[in-house]
């Protein structure tokens, strides 16, 4: 709302300056009434009512940011307005306006933070359950739910609300929650979280808790949450708002004392107007997110580049993120001299070629298709395994209680499923979640480019967890999380190790991403969750690329760098300028003009932020 009414200010001021172009020049307009030496024909009329009304304006934006301990240097431009009306300057007055209002609707397209954050992770909350009643079922909204509640989840559906399987076992993904990246299976008496999804077998489930308070729902209010209290930000501008306003006070006053006249001051005012100082920092903004989107990173904020510039701290996600949930074959174990372990995960694939469950699909791709042989009698026990006949060797795949009942004391913490050959244990196949070959090299680059503090946070279980991080590189790891305990990570980090960015792509991960300083989400085609984590996010990476984080990097340091010469350069200029009004050899009108001729210093520096950042910033080089 803010920023459309920015942007009708500045479309005022540009068809106030057209009437009154017209009112002078086409219809010769004349002065209604004078005042000393001041005329005021209608055309100056119309331009001095806006301008007092745009002053107002500013004049209670201003208070609201003093309020809230920000300073900028809007107090200039309200100045520099009620001068040029003193004096009758009356176009210098109007393109005091312009370049203020058009700087101001530059900013907010460079830093106006998208609205949406909410509405994928809203539009995929569950509404409808299948309420059983005497053995019939009914569907009900999920808010009419109550504790006690039966009810009926059919394969594929997501689980309503938080409960408990009273009959039926099935395997449940809850990736997009938890982080884990193969789905759990869930026996009577297991719960349940609201958002996971059932695999291939009916459950019936005992409701544990209303709507408002299951899994789900509370990921949805820890995202309003977390967006309701956005950390504390002072963007680059008004940190030289304060210097640059005194100085240019006190030339004016001092011009005015010497001079005896207030014109003198009004023309300091008019020059000393802020407007190349509002520019400078959006036009290099505007040009570094240009450049963020030919790298495959849509960048939603301005703000976002600077605090990535400043980033100290680096939180990533596991499941998606660091690796690309995808598992693959990492060890074949044989306990039987009778099979080497090329024909062990040949049987096992073989029986398992047949099944959806994701370890069986990722068991087959893994497994080389001339060693997957034909099989018969295939017999599938639900959450249990398979088994069936290859090449005459009758052949169980699946859980060790299943497969060879005695050997429960084997201890194989990685996700793996075990091999019986006619009723002999043979081994296990163990998964891992397929690391991104980008992703060791990314920790090692964000380290250059000058990361403190790398930490992994994620809900899988905490050997899987280690693994994944010491195959990145990643010393900090927090396993077994739910989503509120990565925001509470995320606020638990020090203030001389901010700002936080975290990466993620998950529904579990949109909390979090709204909840640090900056939010990165993978944001590829096709991943699970993308869409909420991307609406939650502060930048979207388009392509399944981690290393792109080092370019975000990069290309807001670089970004930055460019902003901050171009704001001391139009301080600079704006100064020897000033200093020139000093003399009184700049009327007021010639004033503004020559603040066109910085602003135009000032665009031109800032589209630099286009060019290609250093291989130190991209973090290429050793430092």
């Amino acid at each position: 709302m803010k920023n459309l009414k920015r942007q009708w200010k500045f479309i005022v001021v540009l068809i106030t300056g057209a009437v009154g172009l017209i009112s002078q020049f086409a219809l010769h307009s004349k002065s209604l009434f004078s005042i000393g030496n001041l005329q005021f024909p209608v055309h100056a009329i119309i331009i001095d009512i806006i301008g007092i009304l745009m002053a107002i304006s500013l004049l209670l934006e201003i208070f609201h940011d003093w309020k809230t301990g920000r300073y900028g240097v809007d107090i200039l431009a309200v100045i520099a307005v009620v001068s040029t009306i003193l004096i009758g300057d009356v176009w210098a007055e109007w393109m005091i306006l312009v370049m203020m209002t058009g700087g101001e609707t530059l900013e907010d397209y460079a830093t106006g933070q998208a609205n949406k954050e909410l509405r994928a992770l809203l539009d995929k909350t569950p509404r409808i359950a299948n309420k059983l009643v005497d053995g019939k079922i009914t569907e009900v909204k999920v808010d009419d739910l109550q504790v006690g509640d039966t009810v009926l989840i059919k394969p594929g559906q997501q689980v309503p609300v938080d409960g408990q399987i009273v009959k039926g076992t099935s395997s449940f993904d809850q990736s997009s929650l938890t982080g884990e990246s193969v789905p759990v299976t869930k026996n009577p008496g297991d719960e349940l979280m609201s958002g996971s999804v059932n695999g291939d077998v009916a459950v019936e489930m005992k409701v544990t808790k209303a709507a408002k308070d299951s899994e789900y729902q509370s990921i949805v209010a820890l995202v309003k949450s977390s967006q309701a209290q956005p950390a504390k930000f002072v963007k680059m501008a008004d940190r030289y708002a304060i210097p640059f306003t005194v100085i240019s006070l006190i030339i004016g006053g001092v011009a005015w004392a010497v001079s005896g006249d207030a014109t003198r001051f009004a023309e300091v005012m008019v020059v000393a107007s802020p407007c190349p100082l509002l520019i400078a920092a959006p036009v290099a903004l505007v040009s570094g997110m240009s450049s963020m989107s030919a790298h495959h990173i849509i960048v939603k904020s301005g703000p976002t580049l600077e605090k990535l510039a400043r980033a100290k701290t680096f939180a990533f996600d596991k499941t998606g993120t660091l690796t690309e949930n995808q598992l693959i074959v990492d060890q074949v174990v044989t306990d039987d001299k009778s099979f080497d372990q090329k024909e062990l995960q040949s049987l096992a694939a073989s029986v398992e070629q047949q099944s959806s469950h994701v370890i069986a699909s990722s068991l087959v791709k893994a497994t080389d298709k001339d060693l997957i042989h034909p099989v018969t009698n295939l017999k599938e026990t639900t959450a249990q395994g398979v088994e069936g006949d290859v090449d005459g060797k009758h052949v169980k795949v699946g859980k060790l209680s299943f497969v060879a009942p005695g050997h429960e004391k084997l201890n194989v913490t990685s996700t793996a499923v075990y091999v019986s050959v006619d009723g002999k244990f043979a081994g296990y196949i163990t998964l891992k979640d397929k690391m991104r070959p980008e992703s060791s090299k990314t920790i090692e680059r964000l380290r250059r480019q000058g990361a403190e503090d790398i930490m992994m946070l994620t809900g899988d279980h905490k050997q899987v967890a280690e693994k994944v991080a010491k195959e990145a590189g990643i010393t900090d790891v927090r396993s077994e999380l739910l989503p509120s305990q990565k925001i509470q990570a995320i606020k638990d980090v020090p203030k001389h190790l901010r700002p936080v960015v975290m990466t993620g792509d998950g529904v579990n991960d949109a909390p979090s991403l709204t909840a640090a300083d900056v939010g990165i989400a993978m944001g590829a085609k096709g991943a699970k969750g993308a869409t909420a984590a991307s609406e939650s996010a502060d930048a979207v990476i388009m392509v399944n690329d981690i290393s792109k984080v080092n370019d975000a990097v990069a290309i807001s340091k670089h970004t930055m760098k460019v902003a901050n010469i171009d704001v001391l350069t139009a301080i600079g200029v704006v100064i020897i300028i000033e200093l020139i009004a000093f003399t009184g050899v700049i009327p007021a009108f010639w004033g503004a003009i020559l603040q066109e001729v910085v602003d135009m210093i000032t665009i031109s520096l800032g589209l630099l932020a286009k060019t290609k950042p250093s291989d130190k910033q991209f973090g290429l080089e050793e430092k």
